[in-house]
């Protein structure tokens, strides 16, 4: 008679993300000015959405001690096709850059400023 081999139940370990995302910020701000989400919701989105169009209009933005947003132009370039090998004309485009302010730099490299 053959026995039945037991397998031990596996624990799924679900690992919290090292990435932030809107929704910490929507609720971070919320908390932090004692204001609902939906309104917390509302400020993030304006904000993002200013320096979207900021960004589009080719104005640069900064926040002091924060960063820096900035457009970068591409020139017009060939690449190549990985699959075929062929050339490929690349159009000229504008890219976002961003430049890391002190105070930033400093609180990621745990120093005081």
């Amino acid at each position: 008679m053959a026995t039945k081999k037991v397998v031990p139940a596996v624990k799924k370990v679900v690992a919290k993300s090292d990435v932030l995302g809107k929704a910490d910020l929507i609720a971070n701000v919320a908390k932090v000015n004692a204001i609902s989400k939906v309104k917390s919701e509302e400020v993030v989105n304006s904000v993002i959405e200013f320096i979207a169009e900021s960004l589009a209009k080719g104005q640069n933005f900064q926040i002091i001690g924060f960063g820096a947003f900035k457009i970068a132009q591409r020139k017009a370039r060939t690449g190549r096709n990985p699959k075929t090998g062929a050339d490929i004309k690349i159009k000229a485009s504008k890219a976002v850059r961003f430049a890391v302010g002190s105070k930033l730099k400093a609180a990621v490299n745990g120093e005081k400023k």
